[in-house]
């Protein structure tokens, strides 16, 4: 019986890298991949896009209104089997996608690996990686390390160079001024208290005007 897989990380672990590593793995002994990521990751447009400079075209850029289980079965009209479905960025997912990809791996006999984030930059789950862990029948974490060189364990996001903890849950890396560095816990809690006491020194000169 196929599974459903979970590989997570924090943000720059090479989890694109990795994806497309397995995909050609599959392809090199001549398997059938289907390799996706939700149309809400901007970066690269319609490809997996890495660090180190490798890229895939990807085969189906998921809306959240697309269902897993429709695409599957009009591809298996056209292929005789489907060996693998490799989704990236699997964090956006919607809660009933992972529900069908799930559902695929048992029915269809189809493995299905997720890459994707635990959680996003205020330490909240986003609803695909909230599934995911939920149901995964494996869950494996990616690790990478933070400039202190303890492992990573949190995204922070900045805005022109600056941390910030509020804003809305998805900002794509390398818009409007956005970039993301994985920190480990301590450094996110040091980054997140000198955040606050600079808003607590700017609210006093605000109420002093």
């Amino acid at each position: 019986m196929a599974k459903l897989t979970y590989r997570y990380s924090a943000m720059n672990a090479g989890k694109s890298t990795m994806a497309m590593q397995v995909a050609y793995n599959y392809e090199e002994l001549d398997g059938i991949v289907l390799v996706w990521k939700p149309l809400i990751d901007t970066k690269g447009d319609n490809k997996l896009v890495s660090r180190i400079g490798i890229e895939r075209k990807v085969d189906n850029l998921l809306s959240m209104e697309d269902s897993p289980l429709k695409i599957v079965r009009a591809e298996r009209k056209k292929v005789p089997k489907i060996d693998a479905i490799i989704v990236d960025e699997a964090q956006f997912l919607t809660e009933d996608q992972v529900n069908e990809l799930y559902y695929i791996s048992k029915k269809f006999d189809i493995a299905v690996l997720c890459y994707g984030l635990r959680c996003d930059f205020q330490m909240k789950p986003f609803p695909g990686s909230a599934r995911l862990l939920a149901i995964a029948d494996d869950i494996e974490e990616i690790k990478t390390l933070c400039k202190c060189k303890k492992k990573a364990t949190q995204n922070l996001r900045f805005i022109n160079g600056k941390p910030t903890f509020e804003g809305n849950q998805v900002a794509i890396d390398g818009e409007q001024s956005i970039t993301y560095e994985s920190v480990c816990g301590k450094c996110y809690i040091e980054y997140y208290l000198e955040y606050m006491n600079e808003r607590k020194n700017i609210m006093t000169r605000e109420r002093k005007k």
